[in-house]
């Protein structure tokens, strides 16, 4: 075996374990009779996995700051072994509310666990993935999953709705993404980010063939992370998904896909295109007033999530637009990936808190359903008090400095009108955010029972609510973590 050899399965090593490991269960329910293993059994499984392959990133990141594989396609650098980590960490949890929920638990709870860390195998592809066709095999496999887990839930209705829906739209976002990747062969010569980027300074506001690759490549990225206008599918598959699945989705999804754009945004040349630049801080500004206003409309708590998580990945997309239109790249890019990381914890903690009060399928949460929910749960109604204040970016909570930071980044730029339209629809936020806490604390009706026995669902929303004040009383070493994933040396050479 030669060293290239060992060094692109060395990169591709956490992948495999995440495979093999998952496919244990299935094994087992085949050997059975196809019976279902023990659902604890299922999910000791999957958190193995996980585990296996934090351990081999880990092992790997001590040895090699940075590593390609596979003539350069993937680059295993600080970016990657952070992002992994969080990604790893969002199915875990999602594993363990998976396990509680009444719509995953159940009879194909291990085709549910190994479609899960499939999924996730695909995100760590897109995450470090180096070329677009690479980027488009990973987003390939991580929603080619995602579109069987959402049809998977016991609900009969709106999950299958959820999955066609997902499913079409998906697939003409996947179509949009690969004919602009044809478009950037076909005038670059080349689909490596490193060699767009070079070709980039010659071909930007010269080449009207090179400019509709990389707007049709950016409306692909867009449809994923939820950016306006492609964002309408958000909230019809968040409410119909399993809401541990919903969990999922709203946080690793966006992360991961997050990270190959701002790859495909690491070009200098960028910062010279006017127009390119303008199109993307119109998106950025629309889409944080389009997820904020919507969401004050909702009653229905998932969807109203769901609406704030568009609104999120708006404020997301101002760091990605400083990074990849700035002179501070690293500044940038640390911004960006440190509000990744508190919106994760956010959204989890809060997504585990509608899973408790999901006792059938045929139950829809209202934030009318939390009432008095203080005077029986004073710990959970605590518990999501932070997680909303957090949210809605009220200091001294971690979500506050993840807004600072990504607002900083781009006030760094001169961008002040898209940072004026991040505090506005920030404003707006908080009105919504509000709501669940006003009716928990300041309404005496009788609140709905939630699920007492779901212990690893109860305790994910009090141990997010933890590290969010934690992390925000103390949010610099944090910020420093991130800051030294990012300074680690980046993928420049591409051998083709």
């Amino acid at each position: 075996m030669t060293a290239k050899m060992a060094q692109d399965l060395a990169v591709a090593a956490p992948l495999l374990a995440l495979l093999l490991i998952s496919l244990i269960p299935l094994l087992l329910k085949v050997v059975r009779g196809n019976r279902e293993p023990n659902p604890f059994a299922t999910l000791t499984y999957g958190i193995l996995a996980l585990v296996v392959a934090a351990g081999l990133t880990a092992a790997l990141s001590t040895g090699v700051r940075k590593a390609y594989a596979f003539n350069d396609a993937i680059v295993f650098d600080g970016i990657a072994v952070w992002m992994s980590y969080l990604v790893y960490l969002i199915a875990g949890v999602s594993l363990m509310l998976g396990y509680d929920h009444v719509l995953t638990r159940g009879r194909q709870f291990s085709e549910w666990v190994f479609l899960l860390l499939s999924s996730v195998i695909g995100m760590i592809i897109v995450l470090m993935s180096n070329d677009l066709i690479v980027t488009f095999i990973g987003i390939e496999t991580m929603s080619l999953c995602l579109y069987i887990l959402v049809a998977m839930s016991k609900e009969e209705v709106l999950s299958k709705e959820a999955s066609f829906k997902y499913f079409v739209l998906g697939s003409f976002a996947s179509a949009i993404f690969l004919y602009g990747i044809a478009f950037l062969y076909g005038t670059a010569g080349s689909t490596a980010f490193p060699i767009i980027a070079e070709q980039a300074s010659q071909l930007l506001g010269t080449n009207r063939l090179f400019m509709v690759g990389m707007a049709m490549v950016v409306l692909g990225f867009a449809f994923k992370v939820s950016l306006f206008p492609l964002h309408s599918w958000t909230p019809d598959v968040y409410q119909g998904a399993p809401t541990p699945l919903t969990a999922f989705m709203s946080t690793a999804v966006k992360g991961a896909t997050f990270v190959a754009f701002l790859r495909f945004f690491h070009a200098p040349a960028l910062a010279d295109s006017t127009a390119l630049l303008n199109v993307v801080t119109w998106i950025a500004a629309l889409t944080m007033l389009v997820g904020n206003v919507a969401a004050v409309l909702q009653d229905n708590f998932k969807r109203m999530l769901a609406y704030s998580s568009i609104a999120h990945s708006g404020y997301a997309f101002v760091g990605l637009v400083a990074a990849g239109f700035g002179d501070n790249y690293a500044g940038a890019s640390t911004a960006l990936l440190f509000y990744l990381f508190s919106y994760s914890l956010m959204t989890l903690g809060s997504f585990a808190l509608i899973a408790l009060f999901e006792k059938n399928e045929n139950v829809s949460v209202r934030v009318q359903d939390l009432k008095g929910l203080a005077s029986r749960q004073p710990l959970l109604a605590f518990s999501l008090s932070i997680l909303m204040l957090s949210l809605a970016g009220i200091p001294p909570t971690l979500g506050f400095f993840g807004k600072f930071y990504v607002f900083a980044a781009a006030i760094e730029q001169d961008m002040y009108w898209l940072v004026f339209w991040g505090v506005v629809s920030s404003a707006i936020g908080v009105y919504y955010y509000l709501r669940p806490v006003v009716m928990m604390y300041m309404t005496e009706d009788e609140p709905q029972p939630i699920l007492e026995l779901n212990l690893m669902t109860k305790w994910t929303v009090v141990a997010a609510a933890v590290l969010i004040v934690a992390f925000g009383l103390f949010s610099s070493p944090v910020l420093r973590a991130v800051q030294r994933a990012v300074l680690s040396p980046a993928a420049v050479s591409v051998n083709r």
